[in-house]
C-alpha cells in the first residue's frame, strides 16, 4: 500500500515546499501562499496543520516530492523537540535534496533574532545553491516570490515566449479542468484500512460506491483520501462535487456540470451536455453530502450508463437504493486512532499538549464517551486549551447523559454527535450561541462583513462605495464572538489570500438552522442574508467592468452558493422584484461563469408564477429567458420578445438595461437564415448611444463589437476593423479583460479577412491568453478557432488540426453550442480537407481532441510566435460570407 505521506496533487502541478516557524510570519505565510497559488502551483505548508514539529520522516517525504524549496525567516529559530539537536526549521533545510532549487527570504529589520537562527542564516548565505533575498512587508514578499518563481520556471523549462506570461498557462489550466479533490489542511487519522478496502471495491469493478454513515463520522475526508489513492488508475483523474449547498435534487446535474466545467448555457438540457462531456472520459467522481438530494439517484445511474469510463464515490447518511450501488459503511475510529486524532487536534490550540501517564486514561475516556466520532472528538479537543483531559471527561460524562433534546429518534452515534455539538454550544456565552445560529443561513462559507450584517439583522451602517468585503464595519463584539466559535471548532477559518473566510461543517450548520427555526428568527435572518448580497451586488456590478474584473470574478465565485441561497429565498417568498434585481446586477458574472441557464430557471419561475410582475421585473425576466436563445430563432419570436423587453426598460427609465437588451436583439437579427442587417445596425446605434450617455464604457465597447459584426456581414471590412479597434481601445483603457478578449477575437477576423495575417495572429493570441487568464472556456474556444485559420493559411496541417480538435473537445466538454454563430474557421479547414492532406488533417483533429487545455494554449501561442515571413498572402484569405 502507498505511504500515507504521499502528497496527492491530481492536477500534477509543481509543488513549492514552504519552510517557516509557526510562531511568527503569519501574514507573510498567507502572502506566500497567495503568490504560489496565483501561479497555479501547489503550496506545501506544514503550518497550515498547526504542527509545531512534524516528524522527520513526514517532511522528508514531502521534500522529496516537492519541486522548489522556499524558506521564510525572521527572528525565531523554532522549537527543538526532545532528543533533537536542531529545530524543525533547520532540519527542513538540512534535508532539502541537493538538486532542489532554493528560494530564501529574510525579513528585516530583525532586532531580536535568536543566535541559532543567525548561525543558520550565515550558513545559508554561503550556500551557492540558494537565492537569498531580504524583504520588509508581506506585499513585497508576495511580489518577490511570484517574480522569482516565474523566472525560475522559465529558466528551468525554457518554455516562455513573448506572448506567454507566467500566469497564462497556469490560469489556462483552470479554464476547463474539473474541480479537483480538495486538499485537507490536516492529516487523515486511522483510516488506512478503509482506504485500502474502498480501493479494492473499485478495482473489482464497483462503479457506484456509497460511503454511508452518520454525520460527523468522517465520510467526506475518507472519500477524498480514497479518491486520491485511486485517481492514478483513472486517465482523467478524480473530481469533487460538493453538494453541501444543494437542497433541490433537480439541481444535482447543474452541480456536477459546475464541477466538471460544463457550461449551463440554458439552450440545451444540462444532462445532455453532461453525457456529451463524459462519454469518452475515464474519470472518478466524488459526490459529497448526497443524503439531502436522494431523488437525484437515477441521474447518477443515467450518467454511469452513458459514460462507461465513469465511476462514482458518494457520501451519504443513507443509501441511495439505485442500480449498481455498492455500500461501504464508515464506522467509528478505533481507540488508538481516536486518541491520535484527539492529540493532533489538541495541538492546534495547545501546541505543547502531549499524552502523559497522568492524562492517558482521561483522554481515552473522552474518546470512548464520544463513540470514536471524529467530529465530536475534534470539538472536544478544541477545549483542551482551558480544560484538562480529566475536567473534559467529567463535563462530557455529565452533559452527554442529559442532553437529549430533539435527537431521540436519531441513531445512537448521531445522538452522541448532536449532543456533543450542544454540549459545545452550552460552553459558549449567549451572544456566541446566537451568532452561531445566525451563521447557519450561509452556504459555502462567508466573510467577516457578511457575518456582521446578518448578526445585526442588516442594521449596521453601510457605505456602498467601500470595498464589498470591508464596506460593513465589523463590530468588535462580533469579532470576539466569531473568534470564540473558531476556537471551539464550530466554525472553521480558511483565508483566501489576505481575506479571511469562514465555514461550518454540514451537521453543525444543520444544528444552527434548527436553533434559528426554534427561535422564530429564521425568516428575518434569511432576509438579512439576502439584503447583504443585494447591497453587495450593486457595488460588484461596477467592479466587474473595470480593471479589478478578474479579482472580482474570483470573489463572486466564492459567494456563488450564497447568491443561490439568496435567490431561492427571494423566489420562495414571491419577492420577484428583488430576485430579478440581484440576477440582473450580476449578469456579467453569470455569463463568464457559464451559469446563464440556472438564472433562466429562476426567471422562468417568476414568469410562470401567475402573478403580476412590475414592468422592469418582467423585462429582466424576459431578457434572461430569451437572450440565451438568440442564435436559434427560426420564427422571430425571440427577437419579438427582446424588442418588447427593450421597450419596457425604456419606459421604466433603465437605459443600460435597454442598451444591453438591444445587443441580444441585434444578435438575434443577425443569426437567422436571412439576417436583417439594416435593422440590426439601427438597433445597435441606439444601444451604443445609450451606453455612451450613461458613461458605460464596457457597454459601449460591446456595442462596437456588434456593430463591427454587422459590417463584416455587409463585407465592409475596413469599417469592421475600425469598429473592433475602437472597442479594443475602450476595453484596454478600462482594464476590462472580458471585453478585451471579445474585441481582440473579432479584430483578428477582420485583420485576417483583409489579408493582415500577422496582425490577426497577434489578436487571436491576445484573445487566447486573456480568455485563459479569465477562466473563460467560451472565449478560449473562439481564440483557438481563430488560430486554426491562421495555421491553415500557413500550411501547417498538423497544428490547424490539433487546434481544431482541441476547440471541438473544449466545446463538447463545456456544453457550448453556439460556436458556428461567431466563428469562421471551418472555411479555412475546408481548404485543407478538400485536398490531398485530408487524411493528415483528420488524424490531427483526432489527436487534438486529446490535448489538455494547457497543451492547446501552448500550441496556439507557438503559432503566435511565427515570424512574418511565414504569413500567407492577402489573396489566400477567404472572405466573410
Amino acid at each position: 500500500m502507498r505511504s500515507a505521506h504521499v502528497i496527492r496533487t491530481p492536477d500534477q502541478r509543481l509543488r513549492i515546499f514552504v519552510s517557516s516557524t509557526l510562531q511568527e510570519l503569519a501574514a507573510e505565510r498567507r502572502a506566500t501562499r497567495t503568490a504560489i497559488e496565483r501561479l497555479h502551483l501547489a503550496p506545501v505548508m506544514f503550518e497550515l496543520g498547526a504542527r509545531p514539529h512534524p516528524p522527520r520522516e513526514l517532511y522528508r517525504a514531502y521534500l522529496e516530492q516537492s519541486d522548489v524549496f522556499l524558506g521564510l525567516y525572521w527572528e525565531r529559530y523554532g522549537w527543538v523537540a526532545p532528543d533533537e539537536e536542531v529545530s524543525g526549521l533547520e532540519d527542513e533545510y538540512n534535508l532539502c535534496p541537493d538538486d532542489l532549487p532554493r528560494l530564501l527570504y529574510v525579513k528585516s529589520p530583525a532586532e531580536n533574532r535568536e543566535p541559532k537562527l543567525t548561525g543558520l542564516l550565515n550558513r545559508i548565505r554561503d550556500d551557492d545553491r540558494a537565492a537569498y533575498k531580504y524583504f520588509e512587508t508581506p506585499k513585497e514578499l508576495a511580489r518577490l516570490v511570484e517574480a522569482d518563481l516565474a523566472t525560475l520556471l522559465a529558466e528551468r523549462f525554457e518554455q516562455s515566449q513573448a506572448l506567454l506570461h507566467a500566469d497564462v498557462l497556469s490560469d489556462a489550466d483552470r479554464v476547463i479542468e474539473p474541480a479537483r479533490l480538495p486538499r485537507p489542511l490536516t492529516e487523515l487519522v486511522g483510516r488506512d484500512d478503509d482506504v485500502a478496502e474502498i480501493g479494492r471495491m473499485l478495482d473489482a469493478g464497483g462503479r457506484l460506491i456509497t460511503l454511508n454513515g452518520p454525520g460527523g463520522i468522517g465520510k467526506s475526508r475518507l472519500a477524498i483520501a480514497a479518491a486520491n489513492a485511486a485517481s492514478p488508475a483513472f486517465a482523467d483523474g478524480a473530481v469533487f462535487v460538493d453538494l453541501t449547498a444543494v437542497h433541490d435534487a433537480g439541481r444535482v446535474p447543474n452541480a456536477i456540470a459546475q464541477a466538471l466545467g460544463v457550461r449551463d448555457t440554458g439552450d440545451a438540457p444540462v444532462m445532455e451536455n453532461l453525457v456529451t462531456a463524459l462519454h469518452d472520459r475515464h474519470l472518478l467522481m466524488v459526490l459529497d453530502n448526497f443524503e439531502q438530494v436522494l431523488p437525484a439517484g437515477p441521474d447518477l445511474t443515467a450518467l454511469l450508463t452513458a459514460a462507461p469510463g465513469l465511476s462514482m464515490m458518494v457520501t451519504s447518511r443513507v443509501l441511495l437504493r439505485v442500480t449498481a450501488e455498492r455500500s461501504y459503511e464508515v464506522g467509528p475510529l478505533p481507540e488508538r486512532s481516536s486518541v491520535d486524532l484527539f492529540v493532533e487536534r489538541a495541538h492546534a490550540v495547545k501546541p505543547d499538549f502531549e499524552i502523559t501517564p497522568d492524562n492517558t486514561d482521561a483522554v481515552a475516556g473522552v474518546c470512548a464517551a464520544l463513540d470514536g466520532m471524529p467530529l465530536a472528538i475534534e470539538l472536544a479537543a478544541a477545549r483542551i486549551r482551558v480544560l484538562s483531559p480529566a475536567d473534559l471527561l467529567e463535563r462530557l460524562d455529565r452533559r452527554l447523559t442529559v442532553l437529549v433534546g430533539g435527537s431521540r429518534d436519531l441513531p445512537e452515534r448521531q445522538q452522541t454527535l448532536r449532543r456533543t455539538i450542544e454540549w459545545s454550544t452550552q460552553l459558549l456565552e449567549e451572544d456566541q450561541r446566537r451568532l452561531l445560529a445566525r451563521l447557519g443561513v450561509f452556504e459555502g462559507g462567508f466573510t467577516l462583513a457578511a457575518a456582521e450584517f446578518v448578526a445585526s439583522d442588516g442594521g449596521a451602517d453601510t457605505d456602498s462605495d467601500a470595498d464589498a468585503d470591508n464596506g460593513y464595519p465589523v463590530d468588535a463584539d462580533i469579532l470576539t464572538d466569531l473568534a470564540a466559535l473558531v476556537d471551539s471548532s464550530l466554525v472553521s477559518q480558511h483565508d483566501r489570500g489576505d481575506r479571511p473566510r469562514f465555514s461550518m461543517q454540514a451537521i453543525v450548520r444543520e444544528y444552527a438552522r434548527e436553533q434559528l427555526w426554534d427561535s422564530g428568527d429564521l425568516h428575518r435572518v434569511r432576509d438579512a442574508h439576502a439584503r447583504f448580497y443585494l447591497d453587495r451586488s450593486a457595488h460588484v456590478e461596477q467592479e466587474l467592468k473595470g480593471e479589478r474584473q478578474r479579482e472580482w470574478l474570483g470573489r463572486i465565485s466564492d459567494e456563488r452558493d450564497n447568491l443561490r441561497a439568496a435567490e431561492r429565498y427571494l423566489l420562495g417568498s414571491g419577492d420577484w422584484d428583488r430576485a430579478a434585481t440581484l440576477a440582473f446586477r450580476l449578469y456579467l458574472y453569470w455569463w463568464v461563469s457559464g451559469l446563464l441557464g440556472e438564472v433562466r430557471t429562476w426567471m422562468d419561475e417568476a414568469l410562470n408564477a401567475g402573478e403580476h410582475l412590475d414592468d422592469h421585473t418582467w423585462a429582466i425576466a424576459v431578457y434572461f429567458t430569451r437572450t440565451i436563445m438568440f442564435w436559434k430563432d427560426p420564427d422571430g419570436s425571440v427577437a419579438a420578445d427582446l424588442t418588447e423587453a427593450a421597450e419596457l426598460f425604456h419606459r421604466t427609465n433603465d437605459p443600460e438595461g435597454e442598451a444591453l437588451t438591444r445587443i441580444s436583439l441585434a444578435l438575434a437579427l443577425l443569426a437567422g437564415e436571412t439576417p436583417d442587417l439594416e435593422r440590426a445596425e439601427e438597433v445597435m446605434q441606439v444601444s451604443r448611444r445609450l451606453f455612451h450617455e450613461t458613461g458605460n464604457i464596457w457597454g459601449e465597447s460591446m456595442a462596437l463589437v456588434i456593430l463591427g459584426r454587422v459590417s463584416l456581414r455587409e463585407q465592409k471590412l475596413e469599417q469592421a476593423r475600425s469598429r473592433f479597434e475602437e472597442s479594443l481601445a475602450f476595453t484596454q483603457s478600462q482594464g476590462d479583460a472580458v471585453g478585451e478578449r471579445v474585441a481582440a477575437y473579432h479584430l483578428g477576423w477582420a485583420q485576417l479577412m483583409l489579408g493582415d495575417v500577422d496582425d490577426a495572429r497577434k489578436d487571436f493570441a491576445l484573445s487566447v491568453t486573456t480568455s485563459a487568464g479569465l477562466g473563460h472556456p467560451e472565449g478560449l474556444a473562439y481564440g483557438l478557432e481563430g488560430m486554426v485559420a491562421v495555421a491553415a493559411l500557413a500550411g501547417d496541417v498538423e497544428r490547424a488540426g490539433h487546434l481544431a480538435g482541441a476547440a471541438r473537445a473544449l466545446r463538447e466538454r463545456s456544453g457550448l453550442h453556439n460556436g458556428p454563430t461567431f466563428t469562421f474557421h471551418q472555411a479555412y479547414l475546408d481548404t485543407i480537407a478538400g485536398g490531398s492532406d485530408h487524411e493528415r488533417l483528420d488524424a490531427a483533429i483526432t489527436a487534438g481532441r486529446e490535448l489538455t487545455v494547457e497543451q492547446a494554449v501552448a500550441e496556439a501561442l507557438e503559432e503566435a510566435a511565427r515570424t512574418p515571413s511565414t504569413s500567407a498572402q492577402p489573396q489566400d484569405v477567404p472572405r466573410a460570407q
